[in-house]
């Protein structure tokens, strides 16, 4: 007994071959275009083989705002005939058409500031930055806002929620790199200022509202090692500003002379005389 191997030979696949009848119909394909004007059809650019008598004439497409697509018109003819017909009609990109941008989710398009007076965002049952609020859990944050039984919240945010919200805010406005935060002294941190109002929870280390009526962050989370120059404790000392002393004026125009002389005998008269007024 020999080797019996494989008896069948694998199909190998054969390029269609072009119908000529099908391919000379051109103007039969042009005059399928019936959606626009026919000033709108320009060039015939090639004609395609799909299948066996099925082809594709491809026209130039000169729509405004169309700008590298091309009309589709696929024809084809019943075997032994030469009266061809037509199959579809359509507009398709080319390698260089200008394309609308790919359709986006609408939860990945939103951004902040975009939700307004009377808009509703509905939140997904399954959003990972939320929990149940009756599941008692390792997470202080969740225990102390949700172990009422039947008194607390359906859901609280979770680690996850939790750690994203706490790094958007740090890397925000809010947080230690902001342009405001750079600028002020180094000492003028939001965790000393009297102002600074600590957030509960997990959060209370590293998080807090402002609350100076001055300060740009007022009503706003801040980092605690957030800063402005409007920190409590800065003081500005007022600089001296040195006083030129002026010159002594004395107005002796109105300055009578009085003679002094002593009493006889107070004194020797050889004894050299004293100053007026002394001690």
């Amino acid at each position: 007994m020999g080797n019996n191997g494989p008896v069948t030979r694998p199909a190998s696949a054969r390029a269609p071959r072009l119908d000529q009848v099908c391919a000379a119909a051109v103007d039969v394909a042009r005059a399928a275009i019936t959606e626009v004007d026919p000033a709108d059809v320009g060039e015939h650019l090639q004609a395609v083989a799909e299948g066996d008598r099925l082809v594709t004439h491809y026209f130039e497409c000169r729509l405004a705002g169309y700008r590298g697509w091309r009309w589709a018109v696929t024809v084809t003819r019943v075997p032994r005939s030469r009266t061809v017909t037509i199959c579809e009609t359509v507009l398709l990109p080319g390698s260089d058409a200008l394309l609308a941008p790919g359709w986006v989710p609408w939860q990945e398009r939103l951004k902040p500031g975009d939700l307004g007076p009377g808009d509703l965002l509905p939140t997904p049952a399954d959003d990972e930055r939320l929990a149940p609020g009756y599941l008692l859990s390792d997470d202080p944050a969740v225990e102390e806002t949700a172990w009422e039984l039947g008194l607390g919240r359906a859901r609280v945010l979770s680690r996850e929620g939790r750690a994203d919200a706490a790094q958007r805010w740090y890397d925000g406005d809010h947080g230690p790199d902001a342009a405001i935060s750079v600028a002020a002294p180094a000492a003028a941190r939001c965790g000393t200022c009297g102002f600074y109002l600590p957030l509960a929870g997990a959060m209370r280390q590293a998080f807090g509202a402002c609350g100076n009526f001055y300060a740009p962050d007022d009503g706003r989370v801040v980092s605690a090692d957030h800063g402005c120059g409007a920190h409590s404790e800065t003081l500005i000392e007022a600089a001296e500003t040195p006083v030129d002393e002026l010159p002594t004026v004395y107005d002796d125009s109105a300055v009578e002379a009085v003679s002094v002389s002593r009493a006889p005998g107070s004194v020797e008269a050889a004894e050299p005389a004293e100053p007026y007024g002394h001690p």
